[in-house]
């Protein structure tokens, strides 16, 4: 309806992604380990026509969202101003590249969501890997759904996020009612079956947290960068060739127990300072800021390796035992999945410093509730937590978290709607027609 009163026409097709939400496994998909999400019933769905005017003109639902017209072969991405049509453009950029269009068609485009903005529910991905779908087929092209995937995150890149890739492989590979593993280099997913008796469910903080505005998250990426170096000069190796703990770890051939202790062992729990990372490289400063450091981390003094390396190896240990205890299915495995989530919030809080105050307030608050698990999910620093609660103590959970956690703030009760709910296991990103 939106589209036909806007364009006047009816749309072609329509494209849509889910959003999702990461049971386990936080920050590590940069660092090269297996992440454990599941695709959510919320999306980005987009309404599409083609024509030939080679012009992209696109509208959202949603009239906070301004539209906005460009010409198909004149995209440009302002890294310094991410605003919602700069991650749709990342998507069309992206796949233009991958399949090298040479000319491409015009489209018209009205955007609808249901993923709250800026909640840790990866809305952002999910537009990317909408408008990557949008563009492949209004050019009657056909790409693999693990190539989409690969596309679509590191065309994300382009409004400054250093994302691991997660997020876009979830929004194409889910399926309807499986968790999955996924892992990198290459990509590939694998079925994770939860166990019955719970339920997850998802409670927004209502802080809202732009990674591509903020330089906290590209800071972490740099800071597991740096000690990756920093650890693998220490065991003799050529440091300028690695990036990634995990690249490290498979380099050396060692267990991640080995790697906690090759942490222990190398890296103080005092922060480095730039002139200290220099001293261990035997760099100069300039070589620091244009080699390792990203365009928007080079303000940073001060660099925590020891606490965001520790982080990594345990979290990704954690990942590997989660799958285990949903493939064995033991009696107890909600209350194992339970504590593995909570010590994953706690290694997040204290060894990451990815949370803050309102999300350990709600995690307590949840826990208090009912819930046997809960943690904060996607990169932090505001968005949401995910909880795992025992299905018979769903109905008293709820009313729980509204009344201490919503209810006492004007705000955050105007929000209650949209910011908890239960959710179970969607599919992937599709293509469909009105029939």
């Amino acid at each position: 309806n939106a589209f036909l009163g806007k364009y006047e026409e009816s749309p072609l097709f329509y494209a849509c992604a889910p959003g999702r939400v990461n049971l386990i496994g936080e920050h590590i998909d940069y660092c090269g380990y297996a992440v454990l999400p599941m695709a959510i019933e919320q999306n980005i769905l987009a309404a599409v026509s083609v024509n030939n005017s080679q012009m992209i003109q696109l509208a959202n639902t949603d009239p906070k969202y301004k539209d906005f017209t460009i010409s198909v072969s004149g995209i440009t991405i302002d890294r310094e101003n991410p605003q919602w049509h700069y991650y749709f453009l990342c998507g069309v950029k992206g796949i233009q590249e991958q399949l090298s269009l040479s000319s491409q068609v015009g489209i018209r485009c009205v955007v609808d969501g249901t993923i709250p903005a800026s909640s840790g529910l990866s809305s952002s991905s999910a537009l990317v890997c909408c408008a990557g779908l949008v563009t492949m087929e209004a050019n009657q092209q056909s790409i693999s759904k693990a190539m989409l995937a690969e596309t679509c995150a590191k065309c994300e890149r382009y409004i400054g996020t250093e994302g691991g890739g997660m997020d876009q492989s979830i929004s194409f590979l889910a399926e309807e009612g499986k968790a999955k593993l996924i892992e990198f280099n290459p990509l590939r997913a694998t079925d994770v079956k939860l166990p019955g008796g719970a339920v997850f469910v998802i409670a927004n903080s209502c802080v809202e947290m732009n990674k591509a505005a903020s330089s906290h998250f590209n800071i972490r990426v740099v800071e597991c960068r740096i000690a990756t170096k920093v650890l693998a000069k220490v065991s003799g190796l050529d440091w300028s060739s690695f990036q990634k703990l995990g690249d490290l770890q498979t380099e050396l051939g060692l267990s991640l127990e080995k790697m906690l202790e090759l942490v222990e062992e190398v890296l103080h729990p005092e922060p480095y300072s730039r002139d200290e990372v220099c001293k261990i490289l035997g760099i100069n400063t300039e070589q620091l800021s244009v080699n390792i450091v990203s365009a928007n981390t080079r303000h940073v003094s001060h660099f925590r390796l020891y606490q965001r390396a520790r982080h990594v190896y345990t979290e990704a240990a954690r990942v590997l035992q989660f799958k285990a205890v949903c493939d064995l299915a033991p009696a107890g495995a909600v209350l194992q999945l339970g504590k593995l989530m909570n010590q994953s919030h706690a290694s997040c809080r204290d060894l990451y410093e990815c949370s803050c105050p309102e999300l350990d307030q709600l995690v307590n608050i949840c826990l208090q509730a009912g819930a046997v698990g809960s943690r904060l999910t996607g990169a932090g620093w505001g968005g949401c937590t995910v909880s795992m609660v025992p299905t018979e103590r769903m109905d008293s959970f709820l009313q729980t978290v509204k009344e201490l956690y919503y209810m006492p703030d004007a705000r955050r009760a105007a929000l209650i709607k949209q910011s908890l709910f239960a959710t179970r296991p969607g599919g992937g990103a599709t293509i469909f027609t009105e029939e």
